[in-house]
């Protein structure tokens, strides 16, 4: 099926090449991926256009490089293309995504992001075959939305809504889905959804209501900064007695698998409910993410999380629940305003 696709470059690792000093953004990196993919012999017959919105190893990216990215992905809608392919560091891949889920909530083809475990020229690397198989999914999918597509170790073409891929494991480079639930495959050039109870069924994207897409921050500066804490053993929440000129907007704090973290009593300075309450007299929320359900398995130091004033985020991704977080405080400087936009859905961002 012939398509008409838009190609942004970012840099990443699909961008670069080994040079004296380590692998990094080459300038004519991302276009020797478009050299690699008309070699391909037998490719069906995609027209491409290309721009290079920013160039930059992903790990160095900033919040004002998602609003010029999603400037650039939106000036394109409406402009006769099929749909569109983001190459983009894998670092920070997963955060992209659900940000520009957010952004282009409302987008009416398909956007996918895609990257590369080892630089073009490296023989071991994945970036072409998943160059090749984003163009595919639009080509023959052509579902509206914003995804990303990295190849697995077993070579399956994996697909991902948006805001449902989690961060690279370290050692292995392989990404993954809440539930081990990805969106689908692309097989022999065809996409396979893959069906769980927490996945919309493909039609459902189709027929989506049109979310609202909340305003591009206008600069770095509109983005306030927002704290994001992960637990473990001996945490020391001491650390965090900040001067009320540099608190953050909010904070976002991961739970323990079963949506716990430590409210030991006696000892103030290890327990996260005491910090819930020390945040809540500076008027800075507390999110919990991952939280279970109350009316579930719900442990009793999870309660008292809770009762400290911590607000639970249930069947939301970290990844997915901090960028929403981070938007929603660049939106308004108003909490209740926050707390109904984070529990607004946008983009499938919260599964059943």
């Amino acid at each position: 099926m012939p398509a008409n696709i838009l190609v942004l470059f970012t840099g990443g690792t699909i961008g670069s090449r080994r040079g004296a000093y380590g692998i990094d953004v080459d300038t004519t990196g991302s276009y020797f991926l478009m050299e690699q993919y008309a070699q391909i012999s037998g490719t069906p017959g995609y027209t491409f256009d290309t721009a290079q919105p920013c160039n930059l190893l992903s790990e160095n990216l900033v919040p004002a490089d998602w609003t010029l990215l999603a400037r650039s992905i939106r000036d394109a809608f409406g402009q006769g293309y099929d749909g569109i392919v983001v190459t983009h560091g894998s670092d920070t891949l997963s955060f992209s995504a659900a940000m520009l889920s957010y952004l282009c909530c409302d987008a009416p083809i398909p956007v996918v992001l895609t990257a590369a475990n080892y630089p073009l020229d490296d023989p071991r690397s994945n970036g072409l075959a998943n160059f090749a198989a984003a163009a595919d999914f639009i080509a023959d999918a052509g579902l509206p939305g914003v995804f990303a597509l990295f190849g697995d170790d077993r070579g399956e073409s994996v697909v991902y809504l948006g805001t449902r891929i989690t961060q690279a494991l370290p050692f292995t480079d392989q990404f993954d889905a809440p539930y081990g639930a990805p969106f689908g495959y692309m097989r022999g050039g065809r996409f396979e959804p893959h069906p769980h109870p927490v996945n919309p069924a493909a039609g459902q994207l189709t027929r989506r209501a049109q979310a609202e897409p909340p305003a591009l921050p206008a600069s770095d500066d509109a983005w306030p900064p927002v704290l994001y804490i992960k637990p473990y053993p001996g945490l020391d929440y001491g650390v965090y007695d900040w001067p009320d000129d540099r608190a953050p907007r909010a904070v976002l704090h991961d739970t323990y698998h079963s949506g716990t973290a430590n409210t030991r009593e006696g000892a103030p300075d290890r327990s996260l409910a005491a910090f819930i309450a020390y945040c809540r007299k500076r008027r800075v929320p507390v999110y919990l993410v991952p939280m279970r359900n109350p009316a579930g398995d719900m442990y009793a130091s999870s309660a008292l999380l809770t009762a400290a004033g911590g607000l639970a985020l249930e069947g939301i991704s970290s990844e997915a629940a901090l960028m929403k977080l981070l938007l929603g405080c660049a939106c308004s400087a108003d909490p209740d305003e926050v707390e109904r936009f984070m529990r607004t859905p946008l983009f499938y961002e919260y599964m059943a």
